[in-house]
């Protein structure tokens, strides 16, 4: 699957909490203290994450999106933060952090601007990454605005992972390249891997079901190409806005999905071996939202050590099924209703399309994960299983 980028990092997806879906770049902390882009913002979830479970479900970072920038470089040349917003210094902060056992994520851009139009990393490739090492960051998610060609884009990308590996410091580097590149070219997935521990896709992801719906039609339209490459060290990105942008944001928590959406969200990104990065207010959460988004089962599913990326076996009328290889000779299954009328529908499919038919070979257990966990009993190869799913809506199975 082409070599991983060797700093040792993400053997399993990322997981954590970011700013950018839910907070945007809110940056008048006068006319809303509690929801603008600040230190207090980031000390506060980090508190929130270890009180309430997130940290032992296994979020661990806290990361800053654009906007946490002061407009220009100080008299030597370095980022810093905004002084009015984040008065005690990112090294602080991350101190913060890092004291509750959670790690600190930043943003920077390949380009002379970031999107939100403040300094980029462009010229000063090795200088940020040694300043965010002496800061004590331990995720750059490293955007694609603003640079002037593809051959610049693809020269500041590989000189920014150079750079952080050169800092000795264990920084995970998330990239949007191929998303930057696609519209002009085929992403040369090899060669991404080779520098960067996850990439981007996809367009944000959006807090509505088209949304999500979307990055799923892509994700099957493209998996041919984008499969075969995740695995422990590089994995596909939907978006980290998600739940979440394929950095993949998780926007469950939020106000767009249903509740069958947001299960769909959640089964779907474990499938996919996505990064998990909520962006969501934890201080403000329902306990549903919660109790999905801490789910053990489904995390145990996305963190898989075997670190398979799962895709689309079948796709009948409105249904899809999809599976992912699990370590232990299991697999994850997701029977998926893209159908958005009428009530619950049954998909009924054979056994024999799992696992290139040995899932079940002689006979298999079957264990329902999503919406709700209960054991379906022993299976043999023969068998078909019918699963009745509500419309938008996905059973995740652990087989």
């Amino acid at each position: 699957a082409g070599l991983a980028l060797d700093n040792g990092l993400a053997r399993t997806p990322p997981m954590g909490w970011l700013h950018w879906e839910r907070f945007l770049c809110a940056t008048d902390c006068a006319a809303d203290p509690r929801r603008c882009v600040s230190e207090q913002l980031f000390m506060e979830m980090a508190d929130v994450m270890v009180a309430e479970g997130w940290r032992d479900a296994g979020y661990e970072f806290v990361c800053m999106d654009d906007c946490w920038m002061a407009p220009s470089r100080d008299q030597h040349g370095r980022l810093q933060a905004d002084p009015k917003r984040f008065p005690s210094g990112i090294r602080k902060l991350a101190d913060y952090v890092h004291a509750r056992k959670l790690k600190l994520g930043i943003y920077s851009d390949v380009g002379n601007k970031t999107c939100a139009g403040f300094p980029g990393s462009y010229n000063h490739y090795d200088l940020d990454a040694q300043t965010f090492a002496s800061w004590g960051v331990d995720l750059l998610k490293f955007d694609g605005c603003n640079s002037d060609t593809l051959e610049l884009l693809a020269e500041g990308y590989r000189h920014m992972s150079l750079a952080l590996n050169k800092t000795g410091r264990s920084i995970v580097y998330s990239c949007e390249w191929p998303f930057y590149l696609r519209p002009m070219q085929q992403p040369n997935y090899t060669e991404i891997k080779q520098y960067c521990n996850h990439w981007r896709n996809f367009f944000d992801v959006y807090d509505s079901w088209r949304s999500i719906k979307s990055i799923l039609d892509w994700t099957a339209l493209h998996q041919d190409s984008i499969v075969k490459i995740a695995g422990p060290g590089g994995w596909n990105d939907p978006d980290m806005a998600s739940i979440f942008v394929f950095l993949s944001q998780l926007v469950i928590g939020n106000f767009g999905l249903s509740w069958d959406q947001a299960v769909t969200q959640m089964a779907m990104w474990a499938i996919m071996a996505a990064p998990l990065f909520m962006s969501n207010d934890l201080r403000h959460i329902s306990p549903e939202a919660k109790w999905l988004l801490q789910n053990k089962e489904v995390i145990a599913i996305n963190q898989d050590p075997l670190g398979k990326q799962g895709y689309q076996i079948t796709k009948d009328k409105n249904f899809e099924l999809w599976e992912r290889p699990l370590s232990g000779q299991a697999y994850a299954v997701a029977v998926l209703n893209q159908q958005e009328i009428g009530g619950p529908q049954n998909f009924t499919f054979p056994l024999t399309f799992l696992g290139n038919g040995l899932a079940c070979n002689p006979a298999c257990s079957i264990q329902q994960v999503l919406p709700a966990s209960r054991d379906w009993g022993i299976y043999t190869w023969v068998s078909s299983l019918s699963v009745e799913v509500n419309p938008t809506g996905t059973v995740l199975l652990k087989v």
